[in-house]
């Protein structure tokens, strides 16, 4: 599985576009990922004023249609049902997922973050967890870094519920994915290409690398 996590500040610094041309690149960005098969977006936008969230998770939800790509919204239940998003991404310190479940369309995708076995414990009612951080990232310093050791710990705390890493990976790491036995990786780096460089192109190119890396490393292929 491979998850494209949005940050447009990131995007558009990158880029070299000016801050208020975001929405833009962030389309391009999400549109290019669904035609090339990303599994699911999740739009990690949490400075946006609720108005402007909406619009832009409808927006990346039209992109999406008829791709077979999710687009998932980080934290804002509301936002994701009223925009007819496909599931909602929680926080290791928000609601739980069984509750939420209980106030949800059958079929919307739960999904949580977790840090640490336990919570990976407490959470498997979600459809997939995202755990991290993996390995060190420019975007989360200063933080514990669960390794393969620490991820294996997690997945197997899952108990089949599907795990993705998050934090510090690329194509290099889906051995180190694979070995620890989750699913795929969820990024947001990954898919933002250096200055100069065509946006659509390279994240298309990225999403087909990935999923190359991925089936070629699964001990069941």
């Amino acid at each position: 599985m491979i998850c494209l996590v949005t940050d447009r500040r990131r995007l558009a610094t990158a880029i070299g576009l000016p801050p208020w041309e975001w929405d833009r690149a962030l389309v391009q960005q999400v549109e290019a990922a669904c035609d090339a098969g990303v599994d699911m977006v999740q739009v990690r936008e949490p400075d946006l004023k609720t108005a402007d969230l909406m619009a832009l998770v409808r927006s990346l939800v039209n992109v999406a249609a008829g791709t077979g790509s999710k687009v998932l919204v980080n934290d804002r239940l509301d936002v994701a049902l009223a925009a007819h998003a496909s599931g909602v991404h929680l926080k290791e310190s928000g609601f739980p997922a069984q509750p939420v479940r209980q106030m949800v369309p059958q079929g919307f995708l739960i999904g949580c973050s977790v840090h640490s076995a336990d919570a990976a414990a407490a959470r498997r009612m979600a459809d997939y967890l995202i755990a991290g951080t993996v390995l060190p990232t420019a975007s989360k310093t200063g933080v514990e870094h669960l390794g393969e050791n620490g991820l294996q710990a997690i997945v197997r705390a899952a108990e089949g519920v599907p795990v993705l890493g998050i934090g510090g990976l690329g194509i290099p790491s889906v051995p180190l994915l694979t070995s620890a036995g989750a699913v795929g990786l969820a990024a947001v780096g990954a898919f933002i290409p250096a200055a100069g460089e065509p946006l659509p192109a390279f994240v298309q190119k990225r999403v087909t690398d990935l999923r190359f890396a991925l089936e070629s490393a699964s001990p069941h292929t």
